[in-house]
């Protein structure tokens, strides 16, 4: 399996799920007749890389091109059909809906206040009168105060009787403000497990002054994260490092491997963290940039085992095909755009950034840096689109504050064993410091975020163009030696 027929499929499928979920069902005509330019081309190449009376360079050509054309037109309709968004469904007009039994799907997250939110899949709903009606669909809850500590305590898959009103917000179209929740039936045994495991974590780091930001590093919980902190790492530029993505599941799976290697070997090793992989996410929850991270390193695996190539550009894009057809609505959020866009500029614009300056700095130094202008170049255009604020601090904070960050979210697993409290306290305090300095430098306001993307593009381009002259350059070199 090569990379770029694979890489030209998650192009295709990105193209028009992206496009279809800006311009919705009207871009639909429009799409089918695309696709069906792409696949006539297609299948014109396969016709023509067949014909006697070609000669074998234009054989070779044709059968390139057609086998692209293939892969884009294959990534097209997948797009396609992931980007069918499934309406909720109520049975009764909003107005009249004051009560909801459904399943609630995720662990609900909890705000300063006392209140929180999740989201419920719908069984039926309730009307005046007592009007009952089949329901189907995700709605976002908001839960009173109250309820949140029992939400917790029984956790994901419990059955929910939920009574309140529907009302419209910015984010998203369909939104249930609950006054009161009845816990109607507990979750399944293997849920109360899980639940139990994050409750006991939460509870042995939650009451340290470190505890927050360890528990948002390691479960992805952020509720009794430091809120000066949390602005201290978006003002930095940082933001990235406290959303639970393949950095932080390297951490924890290299730990494990650091302890298997020897007695299991490679792939054993491996095997062993696919499966601690696959249950890491079941603790977790929903992360759409988790579930990126965990798809590449389960793909790596098998590749291991000889399954295909270890290229991780045919891993990305083996991933994203996989993750908008089994999970559609996640292509839609900001965590899983950011982080297929930032692991596309790594190992794209970044690694060709690296061998630019390779020899310039020192390698560790070079490394990093050209990691983080390849993540920030690639996500430029959507930070700004969705935030109008573009941080460049984060290119040269992140050189510190990252390798840091680490070192914390090691020392906070290490702590679940051994007492490190006062030594996680002083790397807190150093975090909290420079975070609080690199936030002191003003960001760039954006109004326009096309002239960013264009930028981006530019200067994409321009790093390429640089590479391939001073790739031609060592090429053109004389080779000498001494006698």
């Amino acid at each position: 399996m090569k990379p770029v027929p694979v890489v030209c499929t998650a192009l295709g499928a990105a193209i028009s799920y992206y496009a279809r979920a800006f311009l919705g069902d009207r871009c639909v005509p429009w799409f089918l007749g695309a696709l069906g330019v792409s696949v006539v081309w297609a299948s014109l190449t396969l016709v023509l890389a067949n014909a006697p009376w070609f000669f074998h360079a234009s054989v070779r050509l044709w059968r390139v091109i057609q086998v692209y054309s293939a892969a884009f037109s294959i990534g097209f309709s997948l797009g396609l059909a992931a980007g069918v968004s499934q309406p909720v469904r109520l049975g009764l007009p909003q107005a009249q809906v004051i009560g909801m039994y459904g399943t609630l799907v995720n662990d609900p997250r909890a705000f300063q206040d006392g209140r929180g939110m999740g989201y419920l899949v719908l069984q039926n709903i309730r009307g005046p009168g007592g009007i009952r009606s089949t329901a189907r669909g995700k709605a976002l809850v908001f839960f009173p105060a109250g309820a949140i500590p029992r939400l917790r305590e029984f956790g994901r898959a419990s059955e929910l009787f939920i009574e309140g009103f529907f009302f419209t917000s910015q984010d998203t179209d369909l939104v249930f403000r609950a006054a009161s929740v009845h816990i109607v039936k507990p979750a399944p045994a293997w849920e109360q497990f899980r639940t139990s495991i994050r409750m006991n974590l939460m509870a042995r780091l939650d009451h340290y002054p470190w505890g927050g930001l360890a528990l948002a590093l390691l479960l992805g919980v952020r509720d009794t994260l430091d809120t000066g902190l949390t602005q201290g790492y978006q003002q930095a530029g940082c933001s990235h490092v406290l959303a639970l993505s393949g950095m932080h599941l390297a951490i924890v799976s290299g730990v494990l491997a650091f302890f298997l290697r020897k007695p299991l070997g490679l792939k054993g090793a491996a095997l062993a963290g696919a499966v601690f992989v696959i249950g890491y996410i079941y603790l977790i929850g929903d992360l759409p940039s988790l579930y990126r991270a965990a798809l590449m390193y389960l793909l790596g695996a098998l590749a291991l085992m000889g399954a295909w190539p270890r290229q991780p550009a045919l891993l990305l894009g083996m991933s994203f095909l996989i993750q908008i057809m089994v999970w559609p609505e996640s292509g839609h959020t900001i965590s899983f755009i950011l982080s297929y866009l930032a692991l596309w500029g790594i190992l794209c614009i970044g690694e060709t950034l690296y061998e630019l300056i390779r020899g310039k700095l020192p390698d560790v130094l070079a490394q990093g840096l050209s990691a983080s202008l390849g993540a920030f170049i690639a996500t430029g255009a959507v930070v700004s689109w969705c935030f109008g604020m573009l941080r460049p601090v984060g290119i040269i904070a992140g050189l510190l504050i990252v390798p840091l960050t680490t070192l914390f979210m090691v020392g906070a697993m290490v702590a679940l064993v051994v007492p490190i409290g006062m030594v996680l306290s002083l790397l807190y305090d150093v975090l909290e410091g420079l975070v609080s300095l690199a936030g002191q430098v003003p960001g760039l306001p954006v109004s326009e975020p096309v002239w960013v993307l264009a930028a981006s593009l530019g200067i994409s381009i321009l790093i390429m163009v640089l590479n391939n002259r001073l790739r031609a350059l060592r090429n053109n070199l004389v080779p000498f030696s001494y006698y």
